[in-house]
């Protein structure tokens, strides 16, 4: 696993998470199944015992734990193997601190597990005589998982199954489990991928009860339902997604109203209509949170009835959708002009879209001048340049990273890796998505001065201070100056105005990466504190709910605000946390999908082993140097051994390795000629080595 070079530490302006986070989501959840105080092990006589102390661990792949102590600014707690009493990674545990030696960690171990992170693995069954053990591909699992013959489901050998822990009280025995779904054999393109999908937490099937409960749904538009709607049918609407999308969650109306001025429409399919509170359909997208997206499939949150039919902005049907419609000055199409919204409505709407536009259709018709709706594109995305603009200057940060699409055979197989373009297209669509998200944050904001209304905010923290230090050490390395102001902050137009000047040479990649890093992470929640990233004080996630649960409560609360429903005061409590398991749920999702990319590439590279190739320096360790491969952004590892020519030193305070005797460096940035050495599909690793000059 890289090792990271930037600090871990976390800003303490973001919003506590409560201990019981998921309570909220039972009968939703299975129960998190505790270890008590193991034998031996002294008590506690409270919470704030000073001898004992609570947080998160993390276990490395050699079995040693660290304890972070959430709001603590110590060192994170060493917990040795011995020591680590049944705890799993990820765990909610107490600790018994040991006595302290000076100049040295502290040191502790753990004597209760206050909540599990999870209990289920992906591995390979390994039979020895009438013995069954999983030894699981979870590089954080320290131990086999003994698994009874009567519970293998008849797992051969070497396959890859799915299985679970059912019980663990003796640290001295291996743990218990069960097979929950034999897999198949490893590098099987489908074993694979399922394999990926279960190890984070998400179902690729829904339930017989789910999709009965999508098949009763009935997808007629009353006439009554429509009298209930603004109708916005007549009215020139349009969608643009990737030429492969099946689902169309968003949609953009156009009409020039007599005056001269745009009234343009941000139309979001109505999810909420038809997803109702307690049902069936309603639990399992709660559960799920989010679609899961797969270099080859999609595992969407709601069965395809409703995120492909009757959810979806289909061409030439009417649907029902949740509104955001803006009067914008005439003028506000001119070039470097501010974009004046003179007046906005929030609503349900019933809608009809003209016209499917893909991307690259979308593009032609900006570049020729030519095509379908060719007025209302031209005329939008001169207003999205302007709203670009203006957000940058408003303090927005510029993240553009190079990513990639991978296309597969009929097998599976990667035959080509290409990078994704994002054009002007791409960016019309994302401005009014942002201006949609915006207004509403801002609506409930506005609505609320008196008294505080119950909201689904996306925030972002500011970075914190450390690691801006950090930041601007490593910026200095490669020759550029990020000044840190009195109070430690760093203002975001000094950030962009780097960010540009490395765009499109061989440090873009890497000072774009290592900005990100430093960022906090943008998180669900109730309580605001505005989004940093994108120079917000208010701002929501409004316009996807076929493939977010967040999005769906902000639908659901935004319909209530506008309708002056009165929401109870315990429903703070069960909406932050199912924002926080939400949140969970989004960055196992992404997990997900970077480990199906990361798959797929050191497949795609196991063809070119022998070849040589162009890359640049991402990384630098004690064990090697991280590189990643030009045209297919494909991460590999230059081991310290294949480094024969000297004996190097690691440099952390300059990011490089320098050679002991020939003073030869590595740094970050630099760019390589390398060849492939070897590339582990089971494992996804690449070995590089370097090319003679």
């Amino acid at each position: 696993m890289k090792k990271e070079i930037y600090n871990k530490k976390k800003t303490k302006k973001e919003p506590k998470i409560p201990l019981i986070k998921k309570e909220a989501l039972k009968p939703y959840l299975p129960p998190s199944p505790v270890q008590k105080i193991p034998a031996g092990i002294p008590n506690s006589s409270g919470p704030n015992d000073s001898h004992f102390k609570e947080g998160s661990i993390t276990i490395t792949a050699k079995g040693t734990g660290y304890v972070r102590v959430q709001d603590s600014e110590d060192e994170d707690i060493e917990i040795a193997q011995r020591f680590l009493n049944t705890a799993l990674h990820g765990d909610r545990v107490r600790v018994f601190l040991h006595p302290e030696k000076e100049g040295e960690r502290q040191t502790g171990e753990v004597t209760e597990i206050l909540m599990r992170h999870k209990m289920t693995f992906i591995g390979k069954i390994e039979r020895k005589g009438n013995l069954v053990f999983l030894i699981a591909d979870d590089r954080h699992m320290y131990t086999d998982i003994y698994i009874a013959n009567e519970k293998s489901m008849d797992a051969k050998d070497g396959q890859k199954v799915f299985a679970r822990i059912i019980s663990w009280t003796d640290p001295k025995k291996n743990p218990s489990g069960e097979v929950l779904k034999v897999l198949g054999l490893p590098g099987d393109h489908e074993t694979e991928m399922e394999a990926i999908v279960l190890e984070k937490g998400f179902q690729s099937t829904f339930s017989p009860e789910v999709l009965a409960s999508a098949e009763v749904v009935s997808g007629k538009i009353t006439e009554e339902e429509v009298a209930k709607r603004r109708d916005m049918r007549t009215v020139k609407t349009f969608t643009i997604d990737p030429f492969d999308a099946k689902d169309f969650d968003d949609a953009l109306s156009f009409e020039e109203l007599k005056n001269g001025d745009f009234e343009i429409g941000i139309h979001i399919a109505d999810v909420s209509h038809f997803v109702t509170p307690g049902t069936a359909l309603d639990k399992e997208a709660r559960y799920r949170g989010t679609s899961v997206y797969l270099v080859d499939r999609c595992i969407p949150m709601l069965p395809e009835r409703l995120s492909n039919d009757l959810c979806s902005l289909k061409p030439d049907e009417d649907r029902l959708a949740f509104s955001a419609i803006f009067t914008i000055d005439k003028d506000a199409v001119m070039e470097g002009n501010a974009v004046n919204i003179k007046k906005q409505w929030f609503g349900k709407t019933v809608i009809h879209s003209d016209r499917r536009f893909s991307y690259e259709e979308a593009q032609e018709v900006l570049e020729t001048g030519h095509g379908d709706c060719e007025k209302e594109l031209l005329i939008m995305n001169a207003i999205a340049k302007n709203m670009s603009i203006a957000r940058y200057k408003d303090g927005a940060i510029s993240f553009e990273q190079d990513e990639i699409k991978i296309l597969l055979d009929e097998t599976g197989f990667p035959i080509k890796i290409v990078k994704k373009q994002r054009k002007d297209s791409n960016k019309l669509v994302e401005e009014f998505m942002l201006l949609a998200n915006k207004k509403v944050a801002e609506y409930i904001a506005r609505i609320g001065k008196e008294e505080e209304k119950l909201f689904v905010y996306r925030i972002h923290n500011e970075p914190d201070k450390e690691r801006l230090r950090t930041l601007a050490v490593f910026l200095k390395t490669l020759g550029y100056e990020l000044h840190i102001k009195e109070d430690g902050s760093v203002s975001t137009k000094e950030l962009n105005d780097i960010l540009a000047k490395t765009e499109g040479g061989p440090f873009q990649n890497i000072v774009h990466t290592s900005a990100l890093r430093t960022m906090s992470k943008a998180i669900y929640s109730t309580k605001n504190i505005g989004h940093y990233g994108l120079g917000f004080e208010y701002y929501t996630h409004f316009t996807s709910p076929i493939r977010r649960y967040p999005d769906i409560l902000s639908h659901r609360l935004l319909f209530a605000h506008l309708n002056n429903v009165e929401i109870p005061d315990e429903a703070w409590h069960d909406y932050e946390a199912m924002l926080v398991y939400a949140t969970e749920r989004e960055i196992f999702a992404t997990d997900a999908e970077r480990a199906s990319i990361k798959w797929k590439q050191v497949e795609y590279m196991q063809r070119h082993v022998g070849e040589e190739m162009t890359a640049t320096i991402t990384g630098v360790t004690d064990w090697g140097i991280y590189v990643e491969e030009k045209e297919t952004k494909s991460e590999g590892l230059i081991r310290m051994r294949d480094l024969s020519d000297d004996f190097y030193i690691l440099d952390q305070k300059n990011y490089c390795l320098i050679g002991k005797h020939k003073k030869k460096k590595y740094a970050l940035g630099d760019i390589l000629n390398v060849k492939l050495l070897h590339a582990n599909v089971p494992e996804r690793l690449l070995d590089f080595g370097i090319v003679a000059d």
